[in-house]
C-alpha cells in the first residue's frame, strides 16, 4: 500500500474515533459528566475523558517529546467542563496525526510499538473504547443511561 494511502487512512481513523469521544461528550448531560461507580474515589465520566487526553500525552512525552511539548496534562482530581475537555482532546489528537504520518514515513525520531505503527494505533483505540465502555456502563447503572440512538452511533464509524 502506498504510504500516502495509509496515511490518510490512519488518520480518518484516528480522527474517527475522537470523535466519537466529543460526540459523547456533547451528549452526555452535567450530572453523568459527574457520575462514578467506584466507592473509593474512583474516575468519573469527566476523569475518564481526562484520562484519555492524558494518556495521549504521557504516550507524546516517551515517544515523541517534542509533539507533547505545550499539551496541558489533567490533575488527578481535576473536573474539567466539557468545552475544556473537547479543547484538550482536539490538541491532543492533532498532535497524533502529526506523529502518525512520521511514523508512517520513517521519521526515525518516532518510537513506535515493536509491533508497528499499525498496532500503536489500535492500542490506542482498544484503550480509549474500553473507556468509552465504561463510560456507558457508568452512565446506566447510575441513572443516566444515553438514548439507543446516542449509543448506535458510536459504533456507526462510517457516518460520525
Amino acid at each position: 500500500m502506498d504510504d500516502k494511502i495509509l496515511i490518510t487512512q490512519l488518520i480518518e481513523t484516528w480522527q474517527t474515533n475522537n470523535r466519537i469521544n466529543l460526540f459523547l461528550i456533547g451528549k452526555i448531560d452535567t450530572a453523568g459528566m459527574k457520575s462514578s461507580l467506584s466507592k473509593r474515589g474512583g474516575r468519573s465520566v469527566t476523569r475518564q475523558f481526562a484520562h484519555l487526553h492524558n494518556n495521549r500525552v504521557w504516550q507524546l512525552e516517551r515517544r515523541a517529546k517534542d509533539l507533547a511539548k505545550g499539551l496541558h496534562k489533567f490533575e488527578t482530581t481535576d473536573e474539567p467542563d466539557k468545552r475544556t475537555l473537547k479543547k484538550h482532546l482536539n490538541q491532543s489528537a492533532k498532535r497524533f496525526e502529526t506523529y502518525w504520518t512520521d511514523a508512517v514515513t520513517g521519521d526515525v525520531k518516532r518510537a513506535c510499538f515493536k509491533k508497528g505503527v499499525i498496532a500503536y494505533l489500535a492500542y490506542f483505540i482498544a484503550h480509549e473504547a474500553h473507556h468509552r465502555g465504561n463510560i456507558l456502563l457508568t452512565l446506566k447503572e447510575s441513572g443516566h443511561n444515553l438514548d439507543q440512538d446516542t449509543k448506535y452511533a458510536v459504533w456507526n464509524w462510517d457516518k460520525i
